[in-house]
């Protein structure tokens, strides 16, 4: 994988921690399938892509006690959804596609 330099979201609500992605996230980007980055900032700036309200909610109270993870779900194309998962201790955001969940 190519090293890249990733610049935060000033508008960020809370800390990424260390950024992770799973293999095959880092093979779509190497065959030019997906371009995380945008996905990545709208998930550190409380977007949360794809989800109902009920999900929406829990990231929403998850933020205020900072003791729940983060969840996000954007569906990149037709057949491509990516995750983003930020752990409750906002150590580690994970990138991932939901079968390598």
């Amino acid at each position: 994988m190519a090293l890249a330099v990733l610049v935060l979201p000033s508008q960020a609500r809370f800390a990424s921690g260390r950024i992770v992605m799973t293999i095959g996230v880092d093979t779509l980007i190497g065959e030019g399938r997906l371009d995380p980055a945008p996905y990545l900032y709208r998930h550190l700036c409380g977007d949360w892509g794809d989800l109902d309200a009920s999900d929406r909610g829990l990231n929403d109270a998850a933020l205020q006690s900072g003791n729940d993870r983060l969840f996000s779900s954007y569906q990149v194309a037709p057949d491509l959804k990516l995750w983003i998962i930020t752990e409750w201790d906002r150590s580690v955001t994970t990138l991932l596609l939901p079968s390598e969940y």
